[in-house]
């Protein structure tokens, strides 16, 4: 096998989560452009699937589309019986799903903050407990974080930033619990700022603001993590345990 090849992910099974826009559909297109042998799309709007449905069998692999709400540990049973009922495996877990706020932090309701960290948090864990039920010794959970666990950009986002942090604890303590016991990798991608529903929210001038943090001078292009997250779901990043990879063009060291 030549080093090339340890980038495949030729006959294996990823699900991935909030699918349907953005950054989920990068992933589940770099996913099947990698060989996956069936793609598993999961979001709360299925009928926004079917075009990265598309993008899967284009690109080689059979894609499977489930309607699913991950804050709910009954949907993310849900989206994990479907996978094993079509392919018979669950390889990797791509834990994207994710919503953002920007609400100063005395006006912030418990329905506003309750809701991120149940879909961002809540829901990475249930769903890599579903998978982690299944799943065999090689397997991989890829946890997306984001800088704002890590550091801050200017907005007040407690519920975002305090998530985020969050599936960055929980990364850590799955890779201790599973990594030698089941052998199951676990690590997590903590993006800068990429094109996304989140960023097409912010303020007009706001990215711009960022400039000066952004050492390329540029926002990321999703291609370019869609490829750190094959790296971390293959072969290729076998001997990564617990890790957060900070893909945001030096934000977090300025």
């Amino acid at each position: 096998m030549g080093i090339l090849d340890k980038f495949r992910l030729d006959g294996r099974v990823v699900i991935v989560t909030g699918a349907s826009s953005g950054l989920g559909v990068s992933f589940a297109k770099a996913a099947a452009e990698a060989g996956a042998a069936g793609v598993v799309l999961a979001a709360r709007r299925a009928d926004k699937l079917a075009d990265t449905a598309e993008l899967v069998s284009a690109a080689g692999a059979k894609p499977l589309v489930v309607a699913a709400d991950v804050a709910m540990p009954e949907d993310a049973t849900k989206v994990v019986e479907a996978a094993m009922a079509e392919f018979g495996r669950v390889d990797v877990l791509v834990n994207n799903a994710g919503i953002g706020t920007a609400v100063p932090a005395t006006r912030e309701t418990v329905d506003e903050f309750t809701r991120v960290v149940d879909i961002n948090l809540n829901g990475s864990y249930w769903m890599a407990q579903a998978c982690g039920r299944v799943m065999q010794s090689g397997s991989s959970i890829i946890n997306i974080a984001s800088i704002l666990g890590i550091t801050t950009a200017g907005l007040p986002q407690a519920a975002y930033a305090a998530s985020k942090a969050g599936v960055i604890g929980l990364t850590r303590d799955l890779a201790q619990q599973w990594g030698g016991r089941k052998g199951i990798r676990v690590n997590a991608i903590a993006p800068g700022f990429f094109k996304s529903e989140m960023t097409d929210s912010y303020k007009p001038g706001y990215l711009e603001a960022m400039a000066p943090r952004l050492v390329y001078g540029r926002t990321g292009d999703p291609e370019e993590l869609a490829a750190t997250m094959i790296w971390l779901a293959s072969d290729a990043g076998g001997y990564v345990c617990g890790q957060t990879v900070t893909v945001d063009g030096g934000v977090s060291i300025t």
